[in-house]
Parts: C-alpha cells; structure tokens; sequence
C-alpha cells in the first residue's frame, strides 16, 4: 500500500463547486484516518477544516500527495512548487476542460478509494525551463512551465521579429505575432488553439508554433523533448515582446536578447486513476466521436 498520511489539498476560489468537493474530501480523509494540509486560502474556503494550514508554498513539503480541486489552471499555478518537492499529485476537475484535473466530482471518493489502496497510474509529465543569457556568459532563470513557454507581443497587437536556433543551429527568423513552445501537456492548450499537433503526454518533444505568422509557409516544428530552443528578440524602441512561463508574464526583452528554453530538472508527477486513458479525455472534452454501434 503506498503511504499516502498527509495528504495536501488545494482548492482556488471562482471555481464552481469548489467548496463542495474539498467538503466531501476532508470527509472522506477524516473516514480514512489520513492528516490533511491546507493551505492558508484554501483553508478560508472551508471555514479553517483540516488537520493542519501552511503557506501555499509550503504545502508540497509537508504532503505525500497533493489534490488539486479546480480547473487546469489551478494545477499550473502549483505544478513548479509540487514538481521541485517530487510529490505526486491528482486533480479534481471543477473547471471546463479537465486534461490535468481529470477526475469528475461524481468519482471523488471512489477514485480516492482506488488512489489510496495503491491502484493508480503515473505520468511523468516534463517541464520547460526559460532563461535569458547575460552578456558575460552566465544566465538569468526567468521562469518554468508546465504547458507553454510563448513570445509575444504584449497588449499591443502588433507583429514582432525573432530568430530561432535549435540546438545552436539556425532555423529561421521570422516574423509574427509570437512564438509557442510547449510541451505534450501544452499540445491541448494555447498550441491546440494556435494551429498546433495534438501530441501524446508521454512524448519527449517540445512543438514549436508560431502565431500568426508573416509568412505562407510558416508550419509547426515538433524537436526532440532534450533540445535546447533559443529565441533572439529584435525589439524595437517602442515594442517590447513579453516571455509569459504558462499566461505569467515573467520578462520584457529588449533587442538583441536571447532567450533559452530547455526541459525542466524535475517532472510532474500526475496521478490518474486506472481506468484513465488520454484518448478517452480527448473523446470527452474536444468532441471526438466515439465507437460506432454496430448493428447485429
């Protein structure tokens, strides 16, 4: 039996249903006799329940697994924080689509059942990490991503000027409206939407898509998921593009940056119960048909 005693919960506030799941869940731990941590917001939503509260930052310490309840967004907002502790973590789907937060709060304390006793699959789901060189060689971290690293433009909707190298080699310059990078988790995210290939989680590559490009022959590169993507900026004095880790925003770049993107040191550990199966996800939350009845 894997020994799952603490178990952390997080729960964003505006999410539909959100109380009422981290209700059932405490309920549930408190029948099964395992501690449960919250964080000091999630907390206040459940008017102070648990066994112990901490800071958002943290919780991935103080927990053998973390439960998210929320949408994929709220397991982006934690994703660096429980990758860098090496937990593992499942989620609870109260948002709209769910790839990450894939259990429906009509499965909770059956897939909890499942979880606790052992029965679960594991996705090592990688990471992407930015940097900017400096001038004298050394590097400046600027953030990590679970889905997507993306250059843009800002709030101006304007066109922007780069150059891309995969593993020191030039590839193009381009100009457009920005840059995706994302991994096979982020293949179903702002790629997807951005004309990108729908990638299995458990490929080891990183897809390349440019946003509207200036340019009929403009595609999406899919590299191997241990390529080193730098971008050089041509920033002019009025327009400053953006590097945004996953919709933060994290840098301004000026001309002549570079910015490097490579996997992560420490993957996601992302739980599912063991009837999950990415293809049936897909079914469900991007409309595929599903198996046709056959007549007998």
């Amino acid at each position: 039996m894997i020994p799952f005693q603490n178990i952390g919960l997080v729960g964003r506030p505006g999410h539909d249903g959100v109380v009422d799941s981290l209700e059932r869940i405490l309920d549930y731990l408190t029948r099964r006799g395992v501690n449960s941590v919250l964080d000091f917001q999630t907390a206040g939503l459940v008017g102070n329940r648990g066994d112990s509260h901490c800071e958002s930052d943290e919780l991935a310490n103080k927990s053998d697994l973390v439960i998210v309840v929320g949408g994929d967004g709220s397991m982006l907002h934690v994703a660096k924080t429980i990758a860098e502790a090496q937990i593992p973590v499942i989620g609870i789907n109260r948002g709209k689509l769910g790839f990450l937060t894939d259990i429906p709060p009509s499965k909770i304390e059956d897939s909890l059942e499942e979880v606790l006793n052992g029965n679960f699959s594991v996705d090592r789901r990688f990471m992407l990490a930015a940097s900017k060189r400096e001038q004298e060689g050394s590097e400046r971290t600027l953030g990590m991503a679970l889905n997507d690293i993306v250059l843009h433009p800002g709030n101006a909707a304007q066109m922007i000027e780069f150059e891309l190298f995969v593993d020191g080699r030039f590839v193009y310059s381009l100009s457009s409206d920005g840059l995706i990078v994302a991994t096979p988790t982020g293949s179903t995210a702002y790629s997807l939407s951005a004309g990108g290939p729908i990638m299995h989680p458990t490929l080891n590559a990183i897809v390349l898509v440019p946003m509207y490009p200036h340019s009929l022959n403009s595609r999406p590169i899919v590299v191997d998921g241990d390529c080193e993507i730098k971008l050089v900026v041509a920033a002019t004095e009025n327009l400053r593009p953006k590097i945004s880790c996953d919709g933060q925003e994290v840098f301004e770049a000026q001309a002549g940056d570079e910015i490097l993107i490579r996997k992560a040191e420490r993957a996601l550990k992302l739980i599912h119960p063991l009837e999950h199966s990415f293809y049936g996800a897909c079914r469900s939350k991007l409309g595929w048909g599903n198996r046709l009845e056959k007549e007998e």
